[in-house]
């Protein structure tokens, strides 16, 4: 990842202190995180059929991203924890809303919009395999985190051919602004994409 394709603002230690101290919550807003992200990927598939170029990876992105999902609800069984039902945190929704409406643009920005998500969990996932209190959980989030790091690279690949690189690098500081100033306008919570505002 260069610097130009960075995050915009780095995640406050207040929200790792409420993550820890939060970990079966936090758990269950990853499981539905791993399903929405295999969701995201599957989607594109269906909405841009003729793009044959992207099937593929995101064919495979989507199915790590389930196995991803599956071992969360593996450790939410060991904890004892119950995977519910939630209600969806305002993040990605907020981020998608910038898309543009017509294409190219509309599928350049779902993809940069993906990078960027991808890149917030990658940053965050770092952030718990440091933190977490039980090596089992640093180790597999030292995983996830070279997982999450690669599918922000397979998102920023794909755009790549749909728009000139000065336009991309542009579009993806304006869509990486948005994406700090959501989460700097969102509670504090236990919750993998919560801001850090008490």
């Amino acid at each position: 990842m260069t610097e130009d394709l960075a995050l915009a603002a780095p995640t406050a230690s207040a929200w790792t202190e409420r993550a820890i101290a939060g970990l079966d919550e936090l758990l269950v807003d990853h499981a539905h995180c791993e399903k929405k992200a295999a969701a995201t990927a599957l989607h594109l598939i269906f909405r841009y059929p003729r793009h044959a170029q992207l099937h593929g990876p995101l064919s495979r992105l989507a199915c790590e991203e389930l196995v991803h999902f599956e071992q969360v609800l593996a450790l939410l069984r060991a904890r004892g924890v119950a995977f519910v039902p939630q209600k969806p945190a305002p993040y990605a929704g907020r981020l998608r809303a910038a898309t543009r409406g017509q294409d190219p643009a509309r599928l350049v920005d779902a993809l940069l919009c993906s990078a960027l998500i991808e890149a917030r969990s990658c940053e965050r996932f770092a952030l718990l395999a440091g933190a977490a209190p039980d090596a089992a959980l640093r180790e597999f989030y030292a995983g996830l985190h070279e997982a999450e790091s690669r599918h922000q690279r397979v998102y920023l690949e794909l755009a790549a051919p749909f728009a000139p690189r000065a336009e991309l690098l542009a579009r993806h500081r304006e869509l990486a602004e948005r994406e700090a100033a959501i989460l700097d306008a969102t509670p504090l919570a236990a919750r993998m994409h919560a801001g850090a505002r008490a």
